[in-house]
């Protein structure tokens, strides 16, 4: 007997791809245009760079988790906070910038639409991985039909 192996639909793998790609845009385009010194915006650069690569650190971290526990507690720590440290450390950036207060909130909600859109990005690849894996297990489980047809 064969498991059902529930996949994401065409139309949603593309609003996940959309909606990353459209964050990407959005805070490239915010730090590019930013008003002020160009050491701020190197810093909201690494910052926002800082963010999105822990954020998918922390969500193959979580998932894996899920199913096995060998993971250190130093590793823990590491993963939980690196994820912290550069939430922390890209909100106090942009918290202290002396720029317009709505350069503010443009810059705020395209870098948590950016770290939201890349945990969704990350689920759904993860899925894809799940089901496939899972399809190639039955495949191999699956015994051969061996009875002649009727």
């Amino acid at each position: 007997m064969q498991t059902l192996i529930r996949r994401d639909t065409r139309a949603w793998r593309i609003q996940v791809w959309a909606s990353f790609a459209l964050a990407c845009l959005l805070c490239a385009s915010g730090l590019a245009a930013l008003p002020g010194m160009a050491l701020d915006r190197a810093f909201m650069v690494m910052g926002y760079a800082f963010c999105l690569t822990s954020t998918f650190v922390l969500a193959k971290f979580v998932r894996d988790t899920e199913s096995r526990h060998d993971d250190s507690p130093l590793w823990r720590l590491v993963v939980w906070g690196s994820f912290a440290l550069a939430m922390a450390l890209t909100g106090w950036g942009l918290w202290r910038m002396e720029i317009n207060p709505t350069w503010k909130a443009y810059l705020g909600v395209s870098w948590l639409y950016l770290v939201s859109s890349a945990f969704t990005l990350a689920k759904t690849l993860r899925d894809a991985w799940e089901a496939d894996h899972a399809e190639a297990c039955n495949c191999r489980a699956a015994p051969a039909d061996t009875t002649p047809p009727l």
